[in-house]
């Protein structure tokens, strides 16, 4: 084997040689520098190998071999995997592996072949590189790229109807012959389904019915081709059946019975009947229909999209007293369902439905609606126009009583009375109003006299005929002028006019002047217009400014009816083109309104109310300063005169020094002062013992501060205080009238009077009795 080995080696060296080992390289290594060199060449074969071999190791793979003649010639190899998995022998050149290789991992292996000369490692032939291919052999079971596979088809459908497709890979060499050549097998669930090489799964009949099973569960097997050891994967598929709409829905019950008030308003829900429908719910689309029974016109069966219940609703209103139950056969029924896999059962789905209608009282019910009438205005014989009627529908047969509820316009121009008479208090004017709307009321008389709280309305609805009682009225314009040298035929204004009444059916208005003694003339144009021309021209400014031009205008009606209408026109100077450049202003008529006259009044009113309190506050200012006048000299000595005492003995008409007219400014504000003792009178003497001098005048002046300070019953004015202090050694002690308003001696004063002129003032304070109003 080995000598096959090296003729093959020999026969495919020069293919597989690589491309630089061709040429000669000058710098090649020689044994004698002085001998010319040979052409030297790799040569081996294209190395290949088995995967997985189970001999010992190592394995041999194949041999390098070079041209060179040299006894000390030695090969190595380098690459990734030299010297590890692939090692060569020194001297001979065989490559050995010393591991399995597994072609799954790796497929080949890149070298690089070297010889050298083993004395001092100089490389006797260029490096050449080779690849070691690994042989596949079927080692490898297929595997399937998932666990579980899920897939879908339609119940009912027909044989071999594509459900899903599996897939499942070998990982071994697939240009090998069946060594990567897959195919698939059902092995559990093959009686409904079938799959193909190519692992397509289809269904193998056509009753696959959701209603009976609506999933399952198949289990499929993977084997690789011809010669492989047999081994094989599994995987599960789970085929969901989709549902189609097949089945017809069934009631659940075979009849259904509801119980409803009479008063059921029209579309409301009488109740439900409920059906079974096996197929999922957008495959569920039942019609409700009638099959006996002549109610179809009194009730429809609606089905709700969601439950697929049949709502039954009243299409018109319902009345105990006419009928007071309904019993009628309803059919549900499936349109859109697939007849190809129906599965008829046989039998109709139908039911019997019953109605019971409960009496409730209802309220009245007006014979007819609406009311119309029709009256002629200002007609004063016409007093009632007709009236409403209604009745209890119940079978009590209750009195009703009519009232009136909303007026449009609102007011007392339209009555109804108990019993629903419509009256007029009085004629209605048709240019106030062409149509008048009333709502009625109707209610039960219950049998205690109370009205019941259930009411029903009608609308009343009066309309006002016209009659040709206001006469035509003419549309002032604006200004009408005319120059003073107007020609004659010159048009001054058209005129139009207006009727609050309809216009007559016989024409238009008619125009004409109330006299022919004018410079003007009227020309009717019969368009419910005139013109205003100029009679004779020119006008004199001098005589005339202002021309005053009566017109009479009648509205043809039945009866006619005319008015006299003064269109006021102005005689003005005109440039020689006939535009006006003087016109006198004509006084314009300005009337006020009740509204406004009201206003004015009011602002009038008001202020002399304001007027009139303030004076009665000025009135009685001045009599309070009557009253405080009358309490003379004595408030103004008492509260202002503050005496100096330069000597021991009478010191009171030393009143000169001292300006009073700021404390008199009290008196005039009006402040009353409280019935309180003087402070001065207050204050006592220092003691006897203190020392005589100034520090016995400083500390009393800071007493008197102090007091001052803290004294809150004072005005709030600046006060100067002057005291003569007689000293502590003085017998005579201080003269001061200011503590002695503080004594509580019952000394008569009266005898003062006759000590003279120089003691009045004493006199005058302690010869009186005092007054409590005052603070001295």
């Amino acid at each position: 084997m080995n000598h096959l080995i090296l003729l093959l080696s020999l026969f495919l060296a020069p293919v597989f040689a690589d491309k630089e080992s061709q040429n000669t390289n000058q710098n090649f290594y020689s044994y004698n520098a002085g001998h010319k060199r040979l052409k030297r060449d790799w040569i081996w074969n294209q190395m290949h190998i088995k995967e997985e071999i189970d001999t010992p190791l190592p394995h041999h793979v194949g041999k390098i071999t070079s041209s060179v003649r040299n006894n000390n010639a030695k090969y190595i190899i380098e690459g990734e995997y030299a010297n590890t998995i692939f090692k060569v022998e020194e001297t001979s050149g065989d490559v050995y592996a010393f591991e399995r290789l597994d072609r799954e991992k790796k497929a080949e292996y890149e070298l690089t072949a070297l010889i050298i000369d083993r004395r001092n490692n100089q490389s006797l032939e260029p490096p050449s590189k080779f690849i070691i291919k690994v042989y596949d052999i079927n080692d490898n079971v297929p595997v399937f790229v998932q666990k579980v596979f899920n897939g879908s088809v339609p119940e009912m459908s027909p044989v071999g109807t594509s459900v899903t497709k599996v897939t499942a890979v070998d990982a071994d060499d697939p240009t090998v012959t069946g060594h990567a050549t897959v195919t698939y097998q059902v092995i559990k669930g093959d009686e409904y389904f079938t799959v193909d090489d190519s692992g397509l799964i289809s269904t193998a009949r056509a009753d696959l019915d959701r209603e009976t099973q609506s999933t399952y569960e198949i289990i499929i097997k993977a084997k690789d081709g011809p010669g492989s050891s047999g081994d094989s994967s599994t995987a599960t598929v789970i085929i969901t059946l989709t549902d189609i709409n097949d089945n017809f829905p069934v009631f659940k019950h075979p009849s259904f019975y509801f119980k409803v008030p009479e008063n059921i308003s029209v579309g409301g829900e009488v109740g439900r009947v409920k059906v079974e429908d096996i197929d999922e719910p957008q495959n569920r689309h039942t019609k409700y229909s009638f099959v006996r029974g002549d109610y179809r016109d009194t009730f429809e069966i609606v089905a709700n999209p969601f439950t697929n219940e049949g709502i039954i609703r009243p299409k018109k209103p319902l009345d105990f007293e006419s009928v007071a139950e309904y019993r009628f056969d309803i059919e549900a029924t499936d349109p859109t369902i697939d007849l190809r896999y129906f599965k008829s059962s046989g039998s109709r789905s139908i039911s019997t439905v019953t109605i019971e209608v409960t009496d409730v009282d209802e309220p009245p019910v007006f014979t007819k609606l609406p009311y119309e009438f029709k009256v002629k205005e200002n007609d004063p014989e016409i007093r009632t126009l007709g009236s409403v009627w209604a009745h209890d529908p119940d079978a009590a047969k209750r009195k009703i009583r009519f009232t009136r509820r909303r007026a449009s316009p609102n007011g007392d121009y339209i009555r109804v009375s108990d019993t629903g008479i419509i009256q007029l208090p009085k004629p209605l004017d048709r240019e106030f109003s062409s149509s008048y709307n009333i709502t009625v009321a109707a209610q039960e008389i219950l049998e205690d006299g109370r009205l019941s709280d259930r009411e029903s309305h009608a609308q009343v609805h009066v309309i006002v005929t016209d009659e040709n009682d206001n006469a035509p009225e003419l549309v002032y314009p604006e200004e009408p002028r005319v120059c003073e040298n107007a020609a004659p035929g010159k048009v001054i204004i058209t005129i139009s006019a207006t009727d609050k009444d309809e216009i007559s059916p016989r024409g238009f208005f008619s125009y004409s002047l109330a006299t022919e003694d004018s410079n003007f003339s009227l020309v009717e144009n019969y368009d419910n217009t005139a013109n205003i021309t100029v009679k004779y021209g020119q006008f004199n400014r001098e005589l005339a400014k202002i021309h005053y031009l009566p017109i009479i205008i009648s509205d043809n009606g039945d009866p006619e009816l005319s008015s006299t209408n003064t269109l006021v026109i102005s005689v003005c100077k005109c440039n020689e083109k006939g535009s006006f450049t003087f016109c006198e202003e004509r006084a314009k008529q300005v009337g006020v309104s009740i509204q406004a006259l009201v206003a004015i009044f009011i602002c009038i009113f008001t202020i002399i109310v304001f007027f009139a309190v303030i004076a009665l506050l000025i009135l009685l200012r001045k009599r309070h300063k009557k009253d405080l006048s009358g309490l003379g000299r004595s408030v103004a000595e008492i509260h202002e005169q503050l005496v100096t005492y330069d000597e021991e003995g009478g010191g009171e008409m030393d009143t000169t020094s001292y300006d009073v007219s700021v404390l008199n400014s009290v008196r005039k504000n009006g402040i009353k002062p409280e019935a309180v003792p003087s402070p001065y009178a207050q204050v006592q003497k220092p003691p006897g013992n203190i020392t005589s001098g100034a520090g016995e005048m400083e500390m009393m002046i800071e007493v008197k501060k102090d007091e001052a300070d803290n004294d809150r019953d004072l005005l709030p004015y600046d006060t100067l205080h002057i005291y003569g202090y007689e000293g502590a050694e003085s017998i005579a002690e201080s003269l001061s009238s200011l503590e002695s308003g503080s004594s509580d001696s019952d000394i008569d004063y009266d005898f003062l009077n006759d000590w003279g002129p120089r003691f009045k003032m004493l006199a005058e304070l302690y010869g009186s009795e005092p007054n409590d109003d005052f603070v001295y």
